[in-house]
């Protein structure tokens, strides 16, 4: 070869050259290796599968299968069970708002929330103006009842000898009839403001009162749930809330029922209400399923009625429901040992095989009946599985 320079190119650089083409010629190489390998004919389908069945299935020898204990699904007649979660609720037939019945500032509180108290127990003082307005609004009526009455009386005697006319004893008899309205409708204001009934014989008998005090009483019998007033706080009359009352012996429980499990509750089922504050839970009973869908959650509301005794359930509070249907279900039970969870967390069991083997079957769990699960699909009445030493297999699959 000539020794001669290239063009004028440096010895240097042709070197330089020479070593990036053989870089890049090497590597052009690696990748064709690599394209020729992948390149090379794939199993097919069925043969992948046939290695999946082949890895999936497990032969066991004569002293390990003593270890086992194989079930034969049948078809199985049980009632549904479907759980869920509920929030707490005051029973609503048994609580109340108690609404100021007068207006004026508060002088005293009388209960504190968590005091039972019964029905027409006071629970607060109020310094109202109302009294004075309606014991004056009585006393006027009264006045005019007793007018009216003598003058109707009087204008009867004049037309019964020709004095006045029927037109004139007929109008005083009917303004005597107007004032006696009045007077009880002015009674009755004085009754619905809780005045004591001895304050109201005195007043009837036109006998002087001393000052009376504004009480509000509890409507109902129970236990005072909320406290919404403070000392010196002004009220409007049949507006303001003040207390709320509820008998707690007794409450609702909301479930939250999606429409997978709709068909499975009715009106009468049987409930159980479960919290970490007692572990036995809590008898109940499906009262009222909604009518309408939860915007939110897509779910529909089942009232569970639940004795309370203990005053457990407290509002608000989140426990769980196994509510039990009534109506008799058919479908394929298997115990809970016999189904196991793979990487996924996906449900499987392991199903014998024709040629004594044990494979794994992928299933859909349904409603959990005590220690059973009721399989959707995935099984079928005659299959056998595994329902004790299944973990024995599961380990001896991963060997």
């Amino acid at each position: 070869m000539s020794n001669k320079p290239h063009d004028g190119v440096p010895p240097e650089q042709r070197e330089g050259t020479l070593t990036r083409a053989i870089i890049v010629g090497s590597a052009f190489a690696a990748v064709a290796a690599l394209l020729s390998l992948v390149g090379c004919s794939p199993k097919s389908d069925d043969a992948k599968q046939a290695d999946s069945q082949t890895v999936s299935n497990v032969t066991l020898t004569d002293a390990q299968r003593q270890h086992i204990r194989l079930y034969t699904v049948a078809a199985s007649r049980f009632h549904k069970t479907i759980e869920t979660t509920g929030v707490v609720d005051f029973d609503n037939d048994h609580a109340t708002s108690v609404l100021a019945p007068f207006s004026g500032p508060v002088s005293r509180l009388l209960v504190a929330p968590g005091d039972h108290v019964g029905k027409g127990a006071p629970l607060a003082v109020v310094d109202s103006p109302d009294f004075a307005a309606a014991i004056s609004a009585f006393h006027k009526a009264r006045s005019t009842a007793e007018t009216t009455r003598r003058l109707a009386v009087m204008d009867r005697d004049l037309f019964q000898h020709n004095g006045v006319s029927r037109r004139e004893a007929d109008q005083a008899a009917t303004d005597a009839a107007n004032a006696e309205a009045d007077r009880v409708a002015a009674l009755q204001a004085l009754v619905s403001l809780n005045v004591d009934p001895q304050a109201i014989k005195d007043i009837e008998g036109g006998r002087s009162v001393s000052r009376i005090e504004g009480i509000i009483r509890a409507p109902i019998a129970g236990t005072v749930v909320e406290k919404l007033i403070t000392p010196g706080q002004l009220l409007q009359a049949g507006t303001t809330p003040c207390f709320t009352v509820a008998d707690l012996s007794r409450v609702w429980v909301m479930a939250q029922i999606f429409d997978t499990d709709l068909a499975s509750v009715s009106v009468g089922d049987r409930a159980e209400i479960l919290t970490g504050v007692n572990a036995n839970g809590t008898a109940g009973s499906v009262t009222n399923i909604s009518a309408l869908v939860n915007p939110d959650t897509r779910s529909v509301v089942a009232r569970v009625v639940v004795d309370n005794p203990r005053d457990l359930l407290k509002k608000q509070m989140y426990v769980r429901v196994r509510i039990e249907s009534r109506e008799e279900s058919v479908g394929l039970l298997v115990p809970v040992s016999a189904v196991l969870r793979d990487d996924e967390n996906l449900p499987f069991v392991y199903v014998t095989q024709r040629d004594g083997s044990f494979a794994r079957q992928h299933v859909t769990l349904g409603s959990r009946i005590a220690e059973q699960f009721d399989i959707s699909s995935g099984l079928h009445p005659g299959d056998r599985i595994v329902v004790d030493g299944a973990l024995f297999i599961q380990f001896m699959q991963t060997q």
